[in-house]
């Protein structure tokens, strides 16, 4: 009786994508082009998955990174900006603890930022110094929020106070608190900064009437505004700039 031959079954070769990272040639890793090539390499997607380490069943960090950043905006890694913790957690492959990681991302990003804004600008002097401190921060922002900068006698940074988050307006942003806070630290001089989430600085009424109430109240204790500076999306608007202080 013939023996029937035995079919050899050639393996499917897994993509990035459904398989898993040992699939991938090992140069286009991320973790190990990182490490061979650098970080300025990898594309957005290969940074975020050295930092999600692990993907899903069936999906790769890689594969995962990829798709997060095509669902969480619009922009890509922009997202990481705007999403709160319960907002990622929905994501398919986001738990608990990825969506951690990915805020501390974010937040990071922040602070980078900030900090070399800060080295850059040490002094207050003109509207696009307070601007360009500000805008990356602030114009990604879906609240409103209103800062009161604190300056010493040359004009330098003493602190960066968030007095409120949510609508800037008469009722809620009073001069009271903000030179409360002026005392606290000492300042000198301050300067008031906000956002638009719509991206438009154009002021409204009650930004003007905000900015006249805290320049004459800061006149009669001696602590003088030198700005009312409204961020946009890559745009800002200054009281002092248009002769409005």
């Amino acid at each position: 009786m013939a023996v029937p031959k035995r079919k050899h079954s050639v393996p499917k070769c897994k993509s990035s994508r459904t398989g898993t990272m040992k699939q991938i040639p090992e140069q286009e890793r991320p973790y190990e082009k990182c490490a061979s090539m650098g970080p300025d390499r990898l594309s957005d997607a290969e940074l975020l998955a050295v930092l999600l380490r692990t993907g899903t069943r069936g999906e790769t960090s890689l594969a995962l990174a990829q798709r997060i950043l095509t669902e969480i905006h619009p922009s890509g890694i922009l997202g990481l900006l705007h999403l709160s913790l319960p907002e990622l957690m929905e994501k398919k492959g986001i738990g608990r603890v990825k969506g951690i990681e990915l805020l501390c991302v974010g937040e990071l990003s922040r602070r980078i930022w900030r900090t070399m804004s800060m080295e850059e600008a040490v002094t207050f002097t003109s509207p696009t110094s307070i601007a360009a401190f500000c805008m990356e921060e602030m114009r990604h922002m879906e609240q409103e929020e209103l800062h009161v900068m604190m300056l010493n006698t040359k004009h330098a940074l003493i602190r960066d106070v968030l007095l409120f988050r949510g609508t800037v307006n008469m009722s809620v942003a009073s001069p009271r608190e903000i030179f409360i806070e002026a005392l606290r630290y000492h300042a000198v001089s301050i300067i008031l900064v906000h956002n638009h989430p719509s991206g438009d600085p154009a002021p409204s009424k009650e930004d003007k009437r905000l900015t006249e109430r805290i320049r004459d109240a800061g006149s009669l204790v001696g602590i003088n505004l030198l700005d009312h500076v409204i961020i946009g999306d890559q745009s800002y608007f200054s009281f002092k700039e248009r002769g409005l202080l």
